[in-house]
């Protein structure tokens, strides 16, 4: 029978418990609560406030509450908090946690907080913020468990319990040389089930997969979800082991790529914070820069039907069209683009298959653009007789057909010239597919009309 998790103190009577400066009673109403529950009750308080509950909890739970805050309000933690406090904080948190953090804080803080820190953590720190933004290397850990080759069973399972408190995970550990080169890796099912005097080296499982600490995050997070592991163990350019990149924290990397992915998409480039908490300015200079640049590229739209003029002024009925015509091909154009931006992004097509997603594309585009002028060709020939419903038919189908091609392509050509094929945003891929289909259809019906008039 599955029960409710539900919290038994509020938000009013932690603020209570805070006035009255009973922090012994306020420790022992939270002792039992999930970290992730204490922030979502205190984030709204003043950095002070957060501070004060923060340093009500034992060390381990301080670390651990302390890593569900977002970024900016650890940041804030870490001024308001006193430097012994935070070092002490600092040095219970999570490897890959602490050097995220440690990036993010000023020099002044930096040079504060470093002395409080034991001097293995100050180098595992460092070593860790040195890798760019954007490699395996930012978003690994160096709290994993490794083991000798020549390491009996039962060894391992008791070296295990030891280092356990200060890993990642135990489910998997890594078996390196005296060099630290990864050799394989162990399942801790696998060493429980093996006799006592069996080695690690017979139990292991050699050449498994890795990444290098340069390589892009996003490369972890197909590798994660193709082999479906829990870790993926980091190589440095060495050929040592420097760490492993978690499930979680690949899930992570996942939700930030396809969030930036999203925004992209809509034309708008990243944020750098919540949509909440970025302010008019920050949010003007993000979306101005392509909006400005789409504006004059619809300059070319209107270049095109100035230059049919005399057509359209001879038949005023195409006007009526115009719209429903442009709108197709740029809705047309902005599915496919979706489609294979999403496609490139999670390495269901590469860039070896766009001959055959490019007949294939051409070959939907069509049916899709068939389909859609026989249900306007009888609005054509109700509003401008069997000439007008011509153009518009052809027209359409021309339209979805170059506006689809255009959505399929525009990805594949970022890709080549190393750019992100997310830019192939929905405002950029109708924008160009308006200036196309205004020079179609009026061309067509100049085409058209002038041999019907013949």
């Amino acid at each position: 029978m599955n029960e409710t998790v539900t919290t038994d103190i509020t938000t009013r009577e932690i603020a209570r418990l805070l006035e009255a400066g009973d922090t012994q009673t306020l420790a022992e109403e939270l002792r039992h609560e999930h970290a992730a529950d204490i922030v979502a009750m205190i984030e709204d308080m003043s950095v002070e406030d957060m501070a004060k509950v923060l340093l009500c909890l034992d060390e381990h739970r301080q670390a651990t509450v302390f890593g569900y805050f977002d970024h900016e309000t650890q940041v804030d933690l870490a001024e308001a908090l006193d430097r012994k406090d935070m070092a002490r904080i600092f040095g219970a948190m999570a490897h890959d946690e602490r050097a995220d953090l440690f990036a993010e804080l000023t020099e002044e803080q930096k040079n504060a907080l470093l002395p409080g820190l034991a001097q293995a953590e100050r180098e595992d720190m460092r070593k860790l913020a040195a890798y760019p933004e954007g490699t395996v290397g930012s978003v690994m850990t160096s709290d994993y468990a490794t083991l000798s080759p020549v390491m009996k069973a039962a060894e391992a399972i008791e070296h295990l319990r030891k280092v356990a408190p200060d890993s990642e995970t135990i489910y998997h550990s890594y078996v390196i040389d005296e060099e630290r080169k990864l050799l394989g890796t162990v399942a801790l099912r696998d060493l429980m089930i093996a006799r006592d005097t069996a080695t690690v080296a017979e139990i292991m499982r050699q050449e498994p997969p890795f990444i290098r600490a340069e390589d892009d995050r996003a490369v972890a997070v197909e590798l994660i979800r193709k082999y479906d592991v829990l870790a993926l163990p980091v190589i440095n350019g060495g050929d040592r082991l420097a760490g492993i990149v978690t499930y979680d924290d690949a899930m992570d990397v996942a939700q930030e790529e396809e969030t930036e992915a999203f925004t992209k998409t809509s034309a708008v480039s990243g944020l750098g914070s919540s949509m909440l908490d970025a302010s008019t300015g920050l949010l003007y200079r993000k979306r101005i820069p392509w909006l400005l640049i789409l504006v004059f590229g619809n300059i070319f739209s209107g270049a095109g039907i100035a230059f049919f003029e005399d057509t359209i002024a001879a038949h005023v009925a195409l006007v009526f069209f115009l719209p429903l015509l442009i709108d197709s091909g740029g809705n047309a154009g902005s599915q496919s683009a979706t489609l294979m931006v999403r496609a490139l992004a999670t390495g269901d097509v590469r860039m070896s298959d766009w001959g055959r997603m490019l007949g294939r594309e051409l070959g939907v585009a069509a049916a899709l653009g068939a389909t859609m002028a026989v249900a306007v060709s009888s609005i054509g020939f109700l509003r401008g007789g069997a000439d007008i419903a011509l153009v518009v038919s052809l027209t359409m189908v021309m339209i979805v057909i170059v506006g689809s091609l255009i959505g399929m392509m525009l990805p594949f050509l970022l890709s080549k010239f190393k750019f992100d094929p997310a830019t192939a945003s929905a405002p950029l891929v109708t924008s160009i597919a308006d200036a196309t289909g205004v020079l179609i259809y009026f061309a067509m019906a100049t085409w058209i009309l002038g041999i019907a008039a013949g």
